[in-house]
């Protein structure tokens, strides 16, 4: 959640789905991808669409927690790793294989990924600036003080105007 100081910086359901066609576009010209591999749990709503937008059928998860209580990023644990099947694809340093995830946001989650798949192309629909070296392919940079509220995260209700005393 965003704390005192942060930009909130709320993405509808149907914003969602346009960054993430939007994604699908950069990335029709950069493959061609034998498999996708979504960092879960965000990634797996990008990762639905990019696979319908290029036609991959084969895809893979690896499961990674890191926000243990929505606010702040805790210790990584990989909860699954990547399939063997997919890691053998190619010369088995992840040529060919598209790593999705929605947010790059300090980079410790894709260097966790990118270690097990160093040559796979990393592509997310936001990205932060600590984030950003790690990943190939973005379709929107936001500040690093910027937290996202995705539409799987929230319910319809009041948002505060950025200046205090601005409302009503």
């Amino acid at each position: 959640m965003a704390a005192a100081g942060e930009k909130a910086f709320p993405v509808s359901w149907d914003q969602f789905h346009r960054d993430a066609r939007a994604l699908a576009w950069r990335l029709a010209g950069a493959g061609p991808f034998e498999a996708i591999v979504c960092i879960t749990r965000g990634g797996l709503v990008p990762a639905a669409v990019v696979a319908r937008e290029l036609g991959i059928r084969l895809i893979e998860t690896v499961c990674i927690a890191s926000y243990h209580d929505y606010q702040e990023q805790g210790a990584l644990k990989v909860l699954k790793e990547v399939a063997p099947s997919i890691r053998a694809i190619g010369d088995g340093s992840g040529q060919g294989v598209l790593v999705i995830d929605d947010l790059t946001d300090t980079g410790r989650t894709a260097q966790v990924v990118r270690d097990l798949l160093p040559r796979a192309h990393f592509a997310t629909v936001y990205a932060k600036p600590a984030g950003r070296p790690l990943i190939d392919t973005f379709v929107t940079e936001v500040s690093q003080d910027t937290w996202i509220y995705f539409p799987w995260d929230m319910g319809l209700a009041y948002q505060a105007p950025l200046h205090p005393g601005s409302s009503g």
